[in-house]
């Protein structure tokens, strides 16, 4: 089966990864000159399972407006004259119920959970590097309202299988002497020995040469213009290639991974997504003094922050900007994380060495990801999974591969256009 794969990110390298692997002729459509050049370039590095507390929960709202209009917030509504940004906006408030909240945190961490596996099987099988560590993911808390908070939601992921466990102010500089510093400020934290941290761009450029290894074709600099359909099925894309030209390729199916900007292309074969580009910062600092900086990828949940190793770097990401399609990168913005960052690790390194990213991520009012089969015979979805693309990503990947195949993914979530393997469990009170 010939299957075209749109988008060379994580999740379009990793469907075409396991497509090849299932035997099909991949062809990779990416409008950039490499694989990983845009929001799978400079994340925040972690594998985090534990990472799955849905934005739309309970507590946003208020947050939400405590925030609004300040430039530092960890999520900034950038209020504008556009219907798409105001009927997801108020689809996200309805996810914020206690019981949406925990229905999306189950299926988040049971793709999470298979997709870690997943990934974990494949760099052996790949042998791919990304500066990876295996120290786990630890949640901390400076303020012991935001711990209290975390205790609940905690609970809840153990419940379904994902250990997440609540330590006090010692345990924490036990696990990562680095937060010794800030150990008077430190109430608490919830710690994830299972999850894990590395280089997102290594290891999607490195599968991307795995693949092209086992005959998966990339076409980069390719512009994608329209999806094709006749008859409620696909029959082709189009696109202008890297000399102008336009052209039509057919296929057997089609994968469309190609994050925030899926919904304008959907749009053309007549499928909505629910997703709307939520702009992210990451910054990236030498690693001056070794002894200073952490190993453990770290989860500020009050700042919006993450904080993961990569060999001499230490990469810090998070914050949550909707203002559409802005990729300008705001000065503010970055500062504070610069300010946040050296204010928990003192002497690591130095502000005027930080280096600047910013990236859209395709996020659904409830965090969960489109994975399964649209309504248009022949098209497949791979997209809106958020901050959580590194996470899912190589389960994501494995599941679309399976579907296309006609089997039913070894995952306990809700695949679009398939029926659940068994009820869905919910821990939370109604």
């Amino acid at each position: 089966m010939k299957v075209i794969v749109m988008g060379a990110g994580v999740i379009g390298v990793a469907s075409a990864w396991y497509l090849a692997k299932a035997g099909h002729e991949v062809v990779v459509l990416e409008r950039n000159a490499g694989a990983a050049r845009e929001t799978s370039f400079g994340n925040g590095g972690q594998i985090s399972v534990s990472h799955a507390e849905p934005w739309a929960n309970p507590s946003a709202p208020g947050k939400m407006l405590r925030w609004l209009g300040k430039e530092d917030a960890p999520l900034l509504f950038r209020l504008r004259a556009d219907p798409t940004q105001w009927s997801w906006g108020m689809k996200f408030l309805r996810e914020c119920s206690a019981r949406r909240s925990t229905h999306n945190m189950i299926q988040l961490v049971r793709l999470g959970t298979y997709s870690r596996e997943s990934l974990q099987a494949l760099r052996v099988e790949a042998g791919v590097e990304y500066d990876h560590l295996e120290r786990g993911i630890l949640h901390y808390y400076t303020s012991a309202k935001e711990f209290d908070l975390a205790i609940e939601p905690a609970r809840i992921m153990r419940e379904i299988g994902c250990e997440r466990r609540v330590i006090d102010a010692d345990e924490v500089v036990r696990i990562e002497p680095a937060l010794a510093q800030i150990r008077s400020q430190l109430a608490g934290a919830t710690y994830t020995s299972a999850d894990e941290s590395g280089d997102v761009h290594k290891f999607t450029t490195g599968l991307a040469a795995r693949c092209a290894e086992r005959g998966v074709q990339f076409r980069y600099g390719v512009r994608i213009q329209r999806l094709h359909t006749e008859g409620g099925r696909m029959s082709g894309v189009e696109y202008a290639d890297e000399t102008g030209a336009y052209q039509v390729e057919k296929a057997d199916a089609y994968v469309l991974a190609l994050g925030s900007f899926s919904p304008q292309l959907a749009r053309t074969a007549g499928v909505g997504l629910d997703i709307y580009p939520v702009k992210g910062y990451s910054i990236t600092l030498p690693v001056l003094e070794p002894a200073l900086a952490p190993t453990a990828s770290l989860t500020d949940d009050e700042f919006k922050l993450v904080f993961s190793r990569f060999g001499d770097r230490l990469r810090v990401a998070g914050t949550a900007e909707f203002d559409g399609y802005s990729m300008a990168l705001n000065q503010v913005r970055c500062e504070a994380i610069v300010q946040r960052t050296l204010q928990v690790f003192p002497g690591m390194s130095r502000a005027e060495l930080a280096q600047y990213w910013t990236g859209l991520r395709p996020a659904t009012p409830g965090n969960v990801p489109y994975i399964g089969r649209s309504k248009v015979e022949g098209l497949y979805l791979n997209t809106g999974h958020g901050t959580l693309g590194w996470t899912h990503g190589c389960g994501s990947g494995r599941a679309i591969a399976d579907i296309i195949d006609g089997r039913q993914p070894d995952c306990d979530f809700a695949f679009c256009g398939l029926p659940a393997r068994k009820p869905m469990v919910s821990a939370a009170a109604p």
